[in-house]
């Protein structure tokens, strides 16, 4: 890779970042990003830093494995949930992990979100399964998500959060600014009445568009 597309690809996971904390989906030190790389290597947010406050100099680079290839400081301390990801699903380019409010409201009271009650749930995100509670960085964090993700590409991690995969790190990063946004639709209402499901015809339709978008 370039030292042009090099940049490029630090500055756009530093967008990201800025883009997850102006969003209310991440506060303080919360939250991580990564994107797999030509070279098989992945780039991802270091530990300790508010992401709003990430430069592009800061990222880290690591192998699958999980050594440390290049960077000053060291990889987000879910490192290991990511690398299990892109070790799991060879179709993954990129992971956001994050705490949006509404949706990790869901993952705390032991609630996935109906996958039949949105259209673009259905189109954009696909079924967002809950991973059972992992003590957060450490191993079983990364094997209970990509265990559940297998076909999924968003999950609720139980009294934890969310994550999010793309093929992109732009899609990755929609996918979860489209989960958290589904997950304040369906609480409303739930609020106004009840939540009327979409027919199974319908959600048929909207996942084989899904699939040959």
């Amino acid at each position: 890779m370039s030292r042009a597309a090099s940049l490029a690809v630090r500055r756009a996971v530093v967008q990201v970042c800025r883009r997850l904390y102006e969003r209310g989906l991440i506060a303080g030190q919360d939250g991580n990003v990564s994107v797999r790389l030509a070279s098989g290597a992945v780039l991802m947010t270091p530990a300790g830093m508010s992401k709003v406050d990430v430069r592009p100099q800061d990222l880290v680079e690591v192998a699958l494995d999980g050594r440390r290839l290049r960077g000053r400081g060291q990889p987000s301390s879910e490192a290991q949930l990511h690398l299990a990801l892109y070790a799991a699903r060879s179709d993954v380019g990129a992971v956001v992990h994050a705490h949006p409010p509404v949706a990790t409201g869901f993952a705390v009271a032991g609630e996935s979100l109906p996958y039949d009650a949105l259209a673009e749930l259905v189109y954009n995100v696909g079924p967002v399964p809950l991973v059972p509670f992992a003590m957060p960085g450490t191993a079983a964090v990364g094997t209970t998500a990509a265990a559940a993700m297998r076909h999924a590409d968003a999950a609720l991690l139980a009294n934890h959060g969310a994550v999010t995969v793309g093929a992109t790190l732009v899609q990755a990063h929609q996918r979860m600014e489209s989960l958290e946004h589904a997950a304040r639709i369906v609480l409303a209402a739930r609020q106004i009445g009840r939540v009327t499901a979409l027919g199974e015809s319908a959600v048929r339709a909207l996942e084989m568009k899904r699939g040959t978008r």
